[in-house]
């Protein structure tokens, strides 16, 4: 049974195997962002702290590229999908934090929940493939490849340090603070 706290977060397994604890930690980071998220309007998914152009908008398309190029790309070989693979990335580098302010709130969940989605059914089929030694299949350009292990701590740190970056925005929009 999974226990889900006050913010709709499914609590990570306490006792449970390897996998099941890094699903449970990457789902735990992935319901943070949502929460944090949620119940903001257009102008709030633009806002950002201080000198930083980091926006909640931004951060769930970047987000929703991130899961993307691990699990699809990176993963399973995959090429990329829309919007990403029309991207002209020498052109702007930050294409997917930037042209976050042209969408509706609406849209980038949607985005964000199509590519966890597809990233949860890749990461289900890469587990019945090798478990977490599964290699990934486009090796760095040194010739190298993370195991889905790496993938999903490395998707981990990537959720808890842009939750980070979300709290701050969200208390600068209406005042929600947590963990």
């Amino acid at each position: 049974m999974t226990i889900v706290d006050e913010q709709g977060r499914p609590e990570p397994p306490v006792a449970a195997g390897e996998a099941a604890t890094l699903l449970g930690f990457l789902d735990y980071h992935r319901a943070t962002l949502a929460w944090k998220c949620s119940d903001v309007d257009e102008d709030g998914m633009k806002v950002s702290v201080g000198a930083s152009a980091m926006t909640l908008g931004g951060m769930q398309k970047h987000l929703s590229y991130v899961e993307d190029w691990w699990f699809s790309v990176r993963l399973h070989g995959n090429e990329a999908q829309p919007p990403w693979d029309t991207v002209d990335w020498k052109a702007d580098r930050d294409w997917d934090w930037n042209s976050a302010a042209a969408d509706t709130p609406a849209e980038l969940h949607q985005m964000w929940q199509k590519s966890i989605a597809r990233s949860r059914e890749l990461t289900a089929q890469a587990m019945a493939e090798g478990g977490l030694d599964r290699m990934a299949v486009r090796p760095w350009q040194d010739g190298t490849a993370p195991n889905l292990r790496w993938i999903l701590v490395h998707m981990i740190e990537e959720y808890a340090r842009h939750n980070g970056h979300a709290d701050l925005i969200r208390e600068s929009i209406d005042g929600l603070t947590g963990e």
